[in-house]
């Protein structure tokens, strides 16, 4: 595991706010970003990309690297990261392909099957499409998960308990979205893994997340005591390695750089399914990924610094 490079006196801007479903916590995100980098000695500026003249600041400011701390649409799908590289501009976290790729759900689940990495199974639905909502049923029972195809943070998500509840998670979901995924229901203990790193990255310790909820929602991601963390998740150590394995296979098939953060479950005999992968996780005080940083003995500056370095090639 690499040190930590020197970012003192390195001008940083700190991509934040932006216009997407998890402007707030991007903001958060943002602004303890900020924090960890000026404790480190650098000199962020935060930028917020709701308004289009941070085009301008980012061309002007004389950057010498971009933290994009923006999450969902317009952050973490690629499209900020095109801007950086046609700005030429260095930036945390992964590129343009790999950003779209983990944020679209459905190409996500393409990509695994192809890898042979173990996922819940799935049918898509495209707005407009005749939905076959007997079909659905039939195919992976009463209990399913419905969510938008390009969001994060559970929004527009729904854990669906009867059949008379789909038609209504899916008109939901299709708010947020033209592409909606209806997964079978994995019961089990959901643990998430952190990979840093570029050339040769590594795996963060296994966490078990418990919500207060019946899922891990928006207010149990963001809003403190409506969740706990348990470091290394408790399972069993051979599903605590296959959580990492899969974890680090799929950040290597999508091609992440950087960071990534990857959502499984395990089930109780030991089974372990890949839910998805995040490229640009939170970084509030409530987070998951500096939590497990913290657990590997990384406290969060030097985790700033170190995703600072990845994207100069420092670490």
């Amino acid at each position: 595991m690499p040190s930590a490079p020197s970012i003192e006196g390195r001008r940083i801007a700190v991509l934040m706010g932006g216009t997407s479903a998890e402007r707030e916590v991007s903001l958060n995100t943002g602004k303890q970003v900020v924090a960890a980098l000026t404790e480190r000695g650098a000199l962020p500026t935060a930028i917020d990309t709701a308004d289009l003249a941070f085009i301008d600041a980012l061309q002007s400011g004389g950057f010498e690297v971009v933290f994009i701390c923006l999450h969902g649409r317009f952050g973490e799908d690629g499209t900020v990261q095109g801007l950086l590289e046609l700005l030429g501009l260095p930036y945390v976290g992964s590129g343009v392909l790999a950003s779209a790729l983990a944020m679209d759900k459905v190409m996500s689940k393409h990509l695994f099957a192809a890898a042979g990495l173990r996922s819940p199974e799935y049918v898509a639905l495209s707005a407009g499409d005749r939905i076959d909502i007997d079909g659905i049923v039939a195919a992976f029972g009463e209990k399913s998960v419905v969510k938008p195809a390009n969001e994060g943070s559970s929004v527009g998500m729904t854990i669906v308990h009867h059949a008379t509840e789909l038609p209504a998670a899916i008109e939901k979901a299709f708010a947020h979205d033209t592409c909606v995924l209806v997964e079978r229901f994995v019961a089990g203990v959901e643990v998430t893994v952190g990979v840093l790193g570029n050339e040769d990255p590594y795996v963060l310790p296994t966490l078990e997340i418990v919500p207060v909820h019946e899922f891990y929602d928006y207010e149990s991601k963001y809003v403190p005591g409506m969740s706990s963390h348990i470091i290394p998740a408790g399972v069993s150590e051979a599903a605590r390695t296959e959580c990492q394995r899969l974890s680090m296979a799929a950040h290597r098939v999508l091609g992440c750089r950087g960071m990534s953060r990857a959502d499984t479950i395990v089930t109780e005999d030991g089974t372990v399914y890949l839910l998805e992968v995040n490229t640009i996780p939170g970084m509030t005080s409530t987070s998951l990924l500096p939590d497990a940083a913290r657990a590997a003995g990384i406290e969060f500056p030097e985790l700033c610094a170190l995703l600072i370095g990845y994207a100069l090639g420092t670490s």
